[in-house]
């Protein structure tokens, strides 16, 4: 059973990283630029956002749910902060904890409704979404807050690596958030959720704290993703974040994350991450325009969806033959 599973494991990032590498491989050969330290430190340090938003979502797509409020959540937990820094003078400590505990609380509200009252994800997070945004724009009156160098040392370069701290902390994320996954018995569990929610409730299992505790994780990961975007543009956008939550999805999916619950790999996600931002990199040095670039990035989500459904019916042709 180990070794078919690990087996499987190594085709599916094998066949991942040989389709990032295929990216690469394009696009060095069609600009000059591309295949340059300097682009792939760029790329490195612009995705800790998306990833961070992806280690979520996968957790979230695992146990059968979706969450549409990322980017709205995220920019709200970008504003909390900004405001916090700007207009109250808050140390930068105090602020971040408010920013992740605002993106945690919002989580908590789309979970507790949508688990506890058995309404669906997509419903409640939708309901979130436009909450959330309208919030931002309220608490910073639709303005952008600009907050300096007092937040710019996280999404800076670090001496001597040339990656910034949120990419590193990003990565971390992404390898705990696949050892809890795969190496605990709370990973087991939003599995086993996803796979069959009935049957773990059978076995005595109580599913719902769990599922509530992924929603909060997400939107924890919603407030490292605004602290992220935050440094980077050092300053605070009610209007940011627009549609990322569609590249979060598409990120997962592309890494494997089955829509309908059950299966997932939080590194398989992130490499999905590293896929898209090559391709929008790689399309912008080529010369595409912004429109055909949107058309491209969507064919590539509908075949990965394809792939993800033809791969669900091949499994459950095998398991009935």
């Amino acid at each position: 059973m180990n070794r078919q599973f690990l087996k499987r494991s190594f085709l599916e990032y094998a066949g991942l990283v040989a389709v990032l590498m295929l990216l690469v491989a394009f696009f060095s050969v069609n600009s000059e630029n591309f295949f340059r330290t300097a682009t792939l430190i760029t790329i490195a340090n612009q995705i800790p956002d998306l990833t961070f938003l992806a280690v979520g979502m996968t957790l979230v797509l695992i146990i059968g749910g979706i969450d549409l409020s990322v980017g709205s959540v995220l920019a709200l937990c970008s504003a909390v902060l900004g405001v916090l820094m700007v207009r109250w003078n808050w140390p930068l400590p105090i602020a971040i904890l408010a920013c992740m505990g605002t993106g945690a609380l919002c989580g908590l509200i789309s979970g507790g409704i949508s688990i506890k009252f058995g309404i669906p994800s997509f419903i409640v997070t939708l309901g979130m979404l436009e909450m959330a945004r309208g919030g931002t724009k309220w608490i910073t009156d639709s303005q952008t807050l600009y907050i300096g160098s007092r937040i710019e040392s996280f999404g800076e370069p670090l001496p001597g690596i040339s990656l910034s701290a949120a990419f590193l902390t990003a990565l971390a994320c992404v390898v705990i958030g696949q050892f809890v996954l795969t190496q605990t018995v709370f990973g087991r569990y939003l599995i086993a959720i996803g796979t069959n929610e009935e049957a773990v409730r059978m076995s005595g299992i109580r599913s719902q704290p769990y599922s509530i505790a992924v929603f909060v994780i997400s939107g924890i990961m919603c407030g490292l993703a605004g602290l992220a975007q935050t440094s980077r543009l050092a300053s605070a956008d009610p209007n940011a974040a627009i549609g990322i939550e569609l590249s979060a999805i598409a990120a997962c999916v592309i890494g494997g994350t089955s829509l309908m619950g059950g299966r997932g790999s939080v590194i398989s996600s992130f490499i999905g991450v590293l896929i898209i931002a090559v391709l929008q990199t790689g399309l912008a040095q080529i010369g595409v325009s912004d429109a055909n670039k949107q058309i491209i990035t969507g064919a590539v989500i509908i075949v990965a969806v394809l792939l993800d459904a033809a791969r669900i019916r091949w499994s459950n042709v095998r398991s009935n033959s």
